[in-house]
């Protein structure tokens, strides 16, 4: 199975992923995939949602870089005790070249599990904290815009509609699903994982 990132409104960044409730090799094989998708990307991070599947999973990576600062592999994550604020600039593999300044809580508390089916327990800060909330928005069907301003969203707004635009054209033209078709895909992914 490939996996490509789908871009906004891609109707499954819209949907609240479930719970994983088993690894197997297939997932294995999942999350090399989304992390070479990352590294080819230049992101720092990927949910599941935005390769099409419907799982409480995303990767990480701070640095950007194989090889180099923290690899994350995250399976149902859940965010805690959020303290202070902080506003960032973010992005989205998802909403190429779009950029915004988004306020999110400075520090957070991570409890997942990896790969293994080890626990993650930590508390983050700083950019890796950004990573982890915007990932885990991902997988809640919240998109980074959605937390802006609506002044600053303002910005973002040409560039919004040019992606549906496109998607919808593409539609139309036979080359993506109906979006009910897209959604139906989406319960084969449910039975296997979750």
């Amino acid at each position: 199975m490939q996996l490509s990132i789908i871009p906004y409104p891609h109707p499954t960044l819209r949907v609240r992923s479930k719970p994983i409730r088993r690894v197997d090799q297939q997932l294995r094989d999942i999350v090399d995939q989304m992390l070479d998708l990352m590294y080819q990307t230049n992101g720092v991070g990927l949910a599941a949602n935005q390769v099409d599947l419907p799982i409480r999973l995303f990767v990480a990576n701070p640095s950007g870089e194989r090889g180099e600062g923290e690899e994350l592999v995250m399976i149902n994550p859940e965010l805690q005790r959020p303290k202070g604020n902080e506003t960032s600039q973010e992005g989205c593999l998802s909403l190429p070249g779009l950029y915004g300044q988004v306020k999110r809580p400075k520090s957070i508390r991570v409890s997942a599990f990896d790969l293994q089916g080890n626990p993650i327990e930590r508390n983050v800060d700083g950019f890796l904290a950004r990573i982890l909330q915007h990932e885990n928005d991902h997988l809640d069907g919240v998109m980074f815009f959605d937390r802006m301003s609506e002044e600053s969203r303002r910005d973002l707004d040409d560039g919004i509609a040019e992606l549906e635009t496109d998607f919808r054209s593409k539609q139309q033209s036979g080359g993506i699903p109906p979006d009910e078709e897209l959604i139906a895909r989406l319960s084969e992914w449910y039975e296997k994982y979750t």
